[in-house]
């Protein structure tokens, strides 16, 4: 995994401008299921142009060995790296039932729901493995989605921040829980979109 600033612009290396796996989102879209082997793709844009792809396997029919097989080309030319990328999954039951997965930080050992790959860096980790800075959230202060979906995280009582997942609060319907979470979802990746906004704008500077 490579060092602290790499990839970084300005400073340490920002979500924004990195690739993502959201292990959630993989659930939402259909990429991956409990019990279930998929295999498929995960794309990336950036200001509607490609930015980034891989090759992916949801092994999640193997009890006790669920995981994530990455494949993907790393550089170009005679410097180009074939990586192959493994992260184990976990879950976790919330007290409303059900499971909730994990990806497992091959270099923190930590369990996060999202992993980045930034500019220049050469494998997936999590935000505190790559020292993950805030420039693009900085930029993005006063946007619509990201106050909106700061407002929602406090009335969920989950602290502020993209990563920081709320859980149902004490006596709230799981009905009510449920329509909440789906306006997280939302308003997450509209704000996940203004962060690549706000990275291309300091770029341009």
């Amino acid at each position: 995994m490579g060092g602290y600033g790499s990839g970084r612009y300005g400073g340490r290396p920002t979500t924004g401008a990195s690739l993502r796996i959201d292990l959630a989102r993989m659930f939402r879209t259909g990429q991956a299921r409990d019990g279930a082997w998929l295999s498929g793709s995960l794309h990336w844009t950036r200001g509607g142009e490609p930015s980034g792809s891989i090759g992916y396997q949801a092994i999640m029919d193997q009890l006790g060995n669920e995981r994530l097989e990455l494949s993907y080309t790393r550089g170009k030319g005679d410097e180009s790296e074939e990586v192959k990328q493994t992260v184990r999954l976990c879950f976790t039951r919330p007290t409303y039932g059900g499971k909730r997965w994990w990806m497992i930080c091959p270099y923190r050992h930590i369990r996060v729901g999202k992993l980045y790959l930034p500019s220049g860096g050469d494998r997936f980790a999590s935000r505190q493995a790559w020292r993950m800075g805030y420039q693009c959230q900085r930029e993005a202060h006063g946007d619509r989605a990201l106050e909106r979906l700061f407002r929602l995280q406090r009335k969920l009582g989950c602290d502020r921040g993209i990563d920081n997942w709320p859980r149902r609060p004490k006596g709230m319907w799981q009905r009510t829980f449920d329509r909440r979470m789906k306006q997280f979802h939302e308003l997450e990746d509209k704000a996940n979109a203004e962060f690549a906004a706000g990275i291309a704008r300091i770029l341009k500077r």
